[in-house]
């Protein structure tokens, strides 16, 4: 692990899993465009090391090659944890000077360790995505955006929700900024390149003809009951319209070992796949009739291409893409599936339209919020001091 930074460095920009890799793009542009000057230095913690679930990334969306990769590998969340800490933390220590921030972004185990380590050795964390909430706690992520944004300085937020739960829980209101969705600034940007790729014509699909399934999260994959109860769905909707699913690691796992996995790659209408890079699964999320996910990401994204998507979950932490596009949620209720596949199939679903500031500018306005908080607390405070920003509150144009 290499633990030295040049003189010449500033803020710390950490990745460590899919999600990061596909956001970090746009805040590294909007940094250099809102100060050419300033040095971000990419810290790869290692958390995703799988090719096909981080390299194939990296070069897909231009990322430039990590000035430090932390190795953490695989391991159980409190391991990673662990590891991430104590090796983001002597990455700090051995900074001369140190970094004047760390940016961290989503709510990947990742963004946990690196805004704990950062905040213990006094310097200020930036959140991008913050106030995003679940209110279900029995999910790890929603234990790391709370605790992510309870230690960070500047909070910079995707949606208006987001705004208003920062302020239930008394965060101040010179910390909080409505940038909007830097998701969106990628998928706008690569929407048109992506669907010139020629994966349906490999996959022998015709645009809004097939649909698109994805699921990883341990509510759904980790008991074989339910599991099979997916599969049961899965394979049920399948013979209304074709599914393509890409399959995570480690929901193949579970699949093999819940005994469905032979079953599933018999059934004609299911095209199991390895994980895709991005452009590839742009190309084929963009171009279907339907997404079935327990991905936040994925609710995102199809809220963005007007893509019907029913969400393999109880909750949300993006009710906006509930309440503004075309997402439902289905908790665990096949039945409740199956029936609104029908809509969907039938053109009875309902249309919904991309949220505010969802505009493919999130980065830009990013840079500049991140530049001027270092302005104001390098005049306010110096850089060994670690209190709440000062400023106007309220979104950035």
């Amino acid at each position: 692990m290499t633990v030295s930074i040049k003189k010449a460095a500033t803020i710390a920009c950490v990745v460590g899993a899919r999600p990061n890799f596909v956001k970090m793009g746009p805040v590294l542009a909007g940094l250099r465009n809102a100060d050419p000057a300033l040095r971000a230095l990419l810290v790869h913690t290692g958390q995703h090391y799988d090719r096909r679930m981080s390299d194939v990334f990296f070069e897909q969306l231009g990322l430039p090659e990590p000035d430090v990769h932390l190795e953490v590998g695989a391991g159980t969340q409190g391991e990673q944890t662990a590891r991430i800490l104590e090796r983001f933390e002597a990455l700090l220590l051995a900074g001369d000077p140190r970094p004047s921030a760390a940016v961290v972004v989503g709510d990947v185990t990742s963004t946990l360790a690196c805004a704990l380590a950062a905040v213990k050795v006094g310097v200020p964390v930036v959140h991008v995505e913050a106030g995003l909430r679940s209110y279900d706690r029995t999910m790890p992520e929603e234990i790391n955006r709370v605790v992510t944004d309870s230690v960070s300085e500047l909070l910079l937020v995707s949606e208006p929700d987001g705004v208003d739960n920062l302020r239930k829980e008394g965060r101040p209101e010179e910390a909080i900024r409505l940038v909007g969705n830097v998701m969106i600034d990628v998928l706008l940007g690569r929407l048109a390149e992506a669907r010139r790729l020629d994966v349906l014509v490999r996959l022998g699909l015709q645009p809004a003809q097939y649909a698109v399934w994805t699921m990883h999260r341990p509510s759904n994959v980790d008991a074989p009951d339910q599991l099979r109860a997916w599969v049961a769905a899965m394979t049920d909707i399948s013979r209304k319209l074709p599914i393509v699913f890409p399959v995570h690691p480690r929901t193949r796992e579970r699949l093999v070992a819940a005994g469905a996995w032979d079953a599933l790659g018999a059934t004609s209408g299911v095209r199991l796949l390895e994980p895709l890079g991005y452009m590839e699964f742009l190309c084929l999320t963009s171009q279907s009739r339907l997404l079935m996910t327990d991905s936040g990401g994925l609710q995102e994204e199809a809220a963005a291409l007007g893509v019907p998507c029913l969400t393999l979950r109880d909750t949300t932490e993006r009710p906006i893409t509930v309440t503004h596009g075309t997402s439902m949620l289905i908790g665990r209720d096949t039945d409740l599936l199956r029936r609104l596949v029908d809509e969907v199939v039938e053109g009875r679903y309902k249309r919904g339209s991309s949220p505010p500031l969802w505009d493919g500018r999130a980065g830009e306005r990013i840079g500049r919020e991140i530049v001027e908080f270092l302005a104001r607390r390098t005049r306010t405070v110096g850089p060994s001091r670690s209190p709440h920003t000062s400023g106007p509150a309220g979104s950035t144009p």
